[in-house]
């Protein structure tokens, strides 16, 4: 840590804040989808619920170790020379297009947006070859195209298992009295709780990954094993993040999808929870964003309520997952000179 601190004027120290920057601008987006519908049901006040979330934040990447991180320091392959030039211009991709879909109110992806990142600034420094493109071994994740089918199947694993659950759900408690509501929303915060883990365990680890693949650049360390004061700091913005509000990003998941009932904010919350978590433990980043939005989705679906959903919100969300990659990765290719040069 002091090594780093003296270095804070170099292209590798303002690589690493910007690393910190998108942890706190991941906050902003998924952290506030974890919150968003214990809110919008009433089930919970925000003040309670930010610090709820923000605890969990710090908790999951400490406790379910770094495999999120080693598949994210691992996407880009570039020369020792290019690397702190690439991951900076990749991060700053991936963050301007965090804050301008935040001021928006759209619940744009951050894996999606530091994936493009990454691949636009790589292709630039070095071209194709520079990407480890990978796939699948076994049930892991390895390079781009892993990382891309694993943001692809968790939104779909959240749809169906939100439907399913609601419509489970329903058959029990679908005509039981309002003594139930109690419980429901007392579970919702056991459910926000376990999001929220789950959320710090998958997205923490991105920055720690990138983070990791810095200091192995700049010497600092000798293998990707991130030292604890990495997944500390990540964990600190990305809770830092979660405490200044993503309020646009909680009204447009918690209310101008579908109307939310105490039961809905109870299933897609788990149903988002589970996907998240194992999504974590397989080492496949999972886009927060994508699978809450896509349970609350499911939620219509399990009511059989689907002409419920306002779809034009869905489109707008749905158009914003599609452009994060490549504006993401255009933006980091403009920003790349400016970082060779600093690097």
């Amino acid at each position: 840590m002091p090594a780093f601190a003296g270095a804070i004027v170099t292209g590798f120290g303002l690589a690493v804040v910007m690393a910190f920057a998108f942890a706190v601008t991941n906050g902003l987006h998924d952290a506030a989808n974890a919150i968003a519908t214990l809110i919008a049901t009433r089930a919970g006040r925000p003040l309670p619920a930010v610090l709820l979330a923000a605890a969990c934040n710090m908790i999951g990447p400490l406790l379910l170790g770094a495999a999120v991180a080693n598949t994210i320091a691992t996407m880009v392959e570039v020369s020792p020379s290019e690397q702190i030039a690439v991951i900076g211009a990749g991060l700053t991709g991936a963050v301007v297009w965090n804050v301008l879909t935040w001021l928006r109110g759209l619940p744009a992806s951050s894996s999606h947006a530091l994936v493009g990142g990454l691949v636009g600034a790589a292709l630039v420094a070095d071209g194709v070859s520079a990407v480890n493109w990978g796939g699948i071994e076994g049930w892991r994740p390895v390079g781009v195209w892993g990382v891309l089918i694993a943001l692809a199947v968790s939104p779909l694993l959240g749809f169906w298992g939100a439907a399913g659950l609601t419509r489970l759900s329903l058959r029990p408690l679908g005509r039981a009295t309002t003594r139930v509501l109690g419980p429901i929303r007392k579970g919702q915060w056991a459910t926000t709780a376990w999001l929220a883990f789950s959320h710090g365990s998958n997205d923490a680890q991105k920055a720690v990954g990138v983070v990791a693949a810095l200091l192995l650049a700049n010497g600092s360390i000798d293998s990707l094993s991130a030292p604890v004061w990495v997944t500390l700091v990540s964990g600190a913005a990305l809770t830092f993040g979660t405490a200044l509000g993503g309020w646009s990003i909680v009204r447009t998941i918690g209310s101008r999808i579908t109307r939310l009932r105490p039961l809905d904010g109870l299933t897609s919350s788990t149903g988002s929870a589970a996907v998240i978590l194992v999504s974590s433990l397989i080492g496949a980043p999972a886009s927060t964003t994508q699978v809450v939005s896509s349970a609350v989705v499911g939620t219509g679906f399990g009511r059989h309520r689907a002409g419920h959903v306002h779809w034009d919100i869905v489109r707008k969300i749905v158009t914003a997952w599609i452009t994060t990659l490549p504006a993401a990765a255009v933006i980091a290719a403009a920003s790349y000179p400016i970082w060779r040069w600093l690097a």
